[in-house]
C-alpha cells in the first residue's frame, strides 16, 4: 500500500517531515491512519499568521496522501474557549460585548448585522471559505460540540482523578516569571503577525488553586454563564464537585459524571487532545515553544492521559508587506480572505509552501506582489522547461494542486502587473480591457476577459484596495502643450521616431522594442543593441525619456509600464497627446 519514503538528500523540507511523521506514526499506531492535526481559535478575524498552523501540517499530511497513505488532519475550533476581550475595530462590535467576556466564544453575540449565530460561527466562516478555496482537507472539530455532548467526559474524570500529577508538572514553571519568558521571544514591529495562537488561547491560566487546591478544570457558570469560577469541593468517588462564581455569586453542586458545561484548562486541554486523537505531528508558534509554555509543558503532561507529544515544528512569524488602510480587516490584521481577494490561491499556498516553518516571510499587498507574480510566473516556466531545482519543483507542484487533483487555474495567465495597469488605466470597463489585453498579443488575441479569470479579477481588487487614489493612473484628456513647445530638438526628435514607430510596433513586444529602442537609435545605434553593446549614457537617455512620455501622457514622472500604457490609451489618443 504506501509507497517507500522519499530520500531526504534530494527533497524539500514537507517531504522530510512527511518521512518522519510516516515512522512515527507506523511506530506508534502501525497499519492505522497517519494523524495530524491544527487548532484555531475564533476569538476574531483569523489572520495569515495563525493560517501558517494549518498549511504546514496540511502540506506534510499531503504529501503523505500521495504516498497512498491514508491521512486524517484534525482541524479542533476552539470555540469553547473564553472570550477573552472585545477585539479592536472589529465592523458592527462596540464595547458593550465587554459583558460577555468570561462566556465561551459560542455562546457570544455575533457582530451585528451578521448572518451567524455565535461570535466563534462569524469567525469561522470566513476561514472556512478561505481554506476550501485553497484546497485544504481537514476534518473540523468543534471543542464546543466535544465538550457539551460529553465526548471528553472520561478524559475530564481522568484529570480530575490525577490532578496531583498534573499540578506537579505545572508547578515546576508556575516560578519562572512570565516577564522571563517573554525576553526569548524574537521582538516584532507592527508590520508583523505572530504566527502564535493557533491551538488554544496563549493568556489562559493552567488551573485554579482554592482552599480545596488545584483542580485542572474550569465550570462555566449556571447563572452567568462565564468561568469566573473556583472549584471549591470535589469527591473522586461521587464526582460530586461544588464551585462558585466570583462574578454573579451563584454556586452550584453537580455530578461532573453528568456535568458538560466546562472544559479542562488549556495546558491540560491539549495535551489530552494528542492523546485522545492520537496525533503524530502538530505544529507550534514560537509562544508555545518557550520554556514553560504549553508546548514544553504539554510534552510532559500528555503522558499522564497515556500518550505522546507530537512531532512539533517550530514555526516564525508571517509578515505584511505595505497593506493599505482601507482594508476589509479594519483596525486589525489581514486574514486569508484579504490576501486572496488579491492574489489567486496557488500563490498564497507557494509562499507556505516554499519556506520552512522556522523561517519567516512577508506576504505582499503592496507593489511587491508584482514581483512576487514576476517570480511566481519564471518558477512556472522553468517548470514546464524541465528546468527547475527538484525543491523548487516541488514546491511549484504543492501550491498548484493536493493529493485530491490540481486546483483551478487561470487558462491565460498573462503579467499580473500587465493586468494590474489594464485595470488602473481602464478603471476596469470591460470592452476597453479586452480591446487591450487583446493588443498584447495580435497573432493570439484574447476572445474574452474570462481567459485571464481568475488572475484578472485579482489584479483588479488590488488596484481598487490597496493602492491609493493619488497613485492611481489618469491619463490626459488634452495634450501638454506647454511642455511640447518647451522641447529642445533632442525631445522633438525623440517623439518623432516613437510616433513613427507606433502603427508597425503595435503589440506588447513591439512596442517595448520601439520605447527602448528610441534613445538607441538617437545616439547612433542600432535599436536592437543590447546592454553590453551600449555606454552607460543610454540607460540615462532612456530614463529621461520615458519621463517624458509619462508627464505627455499622466502628468507624472511614473507610471505603468509604457508599452503597457501606450496599448491602454490607443493610438489615436497618443498621437494626439505627443503633440503629432
Amino acid at each position: 500500500m504506501p509507497i517507500v519514503a522519499q530520500s531526504t538528500e534530494t527533497t524539500d523540507w514537507v517531504s522530510r517531515f512527511a518521512d518522519e511523521v510516516i515512522e512515527e506514526s507506523e511506530r506508534r499506531a502501525p497499519g492505522k491512519p497517519v494523524v495530524v492535526a491544527s487548532g484555531l481559535s475564533p476569538s476574531g478575524p483569523i489572520h495569515l499568521g495563525n493560517l501558517r498552523e494549518v498549511m504546514t501540517p496540511h502540506l506534510v499530511a499531503d504529501e503523505i496522501r500521495r504516498r497512498g497513505y491514508t491521512v486524517r488532519h484534525v482541524l479542533s475550533w476552539d470555540d469553547y474557549d473564553r472570550y477573552r476581550k472585545v477585539p479592536f475595530g472589529v465592523p458592527g462590535v462596540d464595547e458593550s460585548w465587554a459583558e460577555h467576556i468570561g462566556k465561551p466564544l459560542t455562546s457570544v453575540p455575533a457582530p451585528k448585522g451578521s448572518a451567524h449565530p455565535s461570535w466563534a460561527e462569524h469567525f469561522k466562516a470566513a476561514m472556512i471559505e478561505s481554506l476550501a478555496e485553497l484546497g485544504v482537507e481537514y476534518e473540523g472539530i468543534s471543542q464546543t460540540a466535544q465538550y457539551t455532548s460529553g465526548a471528553y467526559r472520561e478524559q475530564v474524570l481522568f484529570a480530575m482523578k490525577h490532578r496531583g500529577e498534573i499540578d506537579a508538572v505545572l508547578a515546576q514553571y508556575r516560578t519562572k516569571p512570565k516577564a522571563a519568558a517573554k525576553q526569548q521571544q524574537k521582538p516584532v514591529d507592527e508590520a508583523e503577525l505572530e504566527a502564535a495562537e493557533g491551538s488554544g488561547a496563549a493568556g489562559e491560566d493552567d488551573g485554579s488553586s482554592g482552599s480545596a487546591g488545584y483542580f485542572p478544570y474550569k465550570p462555566y457558570c449556571g447563572r452567568c454563564g462565564k468561568d469566573f469560577t473556583t472549584v471549591t469541593a470535589y469527591d473522586d468517588d461521587t464526582t460530586e464537585l461544588t464551585y462558585t462564581c466570583s462574578d454573579c455569586g451563584f454556586t452550584e453542586t453537580v455530578r461532573l459524571s453528568e456535568f458538560n458545561r466546562g472544559k479542562l484548562v488549556w495546558k491540560v486541554d491539549w495535551p489530552m487532545r494528542w492523546a485522545y486523537e492520537g496525533v503524530v505531528f502538530e505544529p507550534s508558534g514560537v509562544d508555545h515553544s518557550s520554556p514553560g509554555s504549553s508546548f514544553q509543558v504539554g510534552g510532559q503532561i500528555v503522558g499522564i492521559f497515556g500518550g505522546e507529544r507530537p512531532i512539533g515544528p517550530m514555526y516564525a512569524f508571517v509578515g505584511i508587506s505595505g497593506m493599505a488602510k482601507m482594508s476589509s480587516s479594519k483596525g486589525g490584521v489581514p486574514t486569508p480572505a484579504d490576501a486572496l481577494r488579491i492574489m489567486e490561491p496557488q500563490l498564497l499556498r507557494w509562499l507556505y509552501a516554499r519556506r520552512r516553518p522556522n523561517q519567516s516571510f512577508k506576504i505582499a499587498f503592496d507593489q511587491e506582489i508584482q514581483r512576487l507574480y514576476d517570480e511566481w510566473d519564471k518558477l512556472a516556466l522553468k517548470v514546464a522547461d524541465d528546468a527547475a531545482l527538484p525543491g523548487d519543483v516541488a514546491g511549484y507542484t504543492r501550491a498548484t494542486g493536493t493529493a485530491a487533483g490540481p486546483l483551478p487555474s487561470t487558462p491565460r495567465p498573462l503579467p499580473y502587473r500587465t493586468l494590474a495597469s489594464v485595470a488602473d488605466i481602464t478603471a476596469g470597463q470591460q470592452d476597453q480591457v479586452l480591446r487591450i489585453l487583446s493588443d498584447l498579443d495580435p497573432a493570439n488575441p484574447l476572445t474574452s476577459v474570462d481567459e485571464v479569470r481568475p488572475r484578472y479579477d485579482r489584479a483588479e481588487a488590488w488596484i481598487n484596495t490597496q493602492v491609493p487614489a493619488d497613485q492611481r493612473t489618469v491619463v490626459r484628456t488634452e495634450p501638454d502643450v506647454e511642455l511640447l513647445k518647451s522641447l529642445d530638438e533632442q525631445g522633438q526628435q525623440s517623439l518623432r521616431l516613437l510616433l513613427e514607430g507606433l502603427a508597425e510596433h503595435w503589440s506588447l513586444d513591439g512596442l517595448t522594442h520601439l520605447v527602448y529602442g528610441v534613445p538607441k537609435v538617437q545616439a547612433g545605434f542600432s535599436a536592437d543593441a543590447t546592454p553590453k553593446e551600449l555606454p552607460p549614457e543610454i540607460k540615462t537617455a532612456q530614463r529621461s525619456f520615458f519621463a517624458l512620455l509619462y508627464h505627455l501622457l499622466v502628468s507624472r514622472d511614473t507610471g505603468p509600464r509604457l508599452p503597457t500604457l501606450l496599448l491602454a490609451v490607443g493610438q489615436d489618443r497618443v498621437r494626439t497627446l505627443l503633440g503629432e
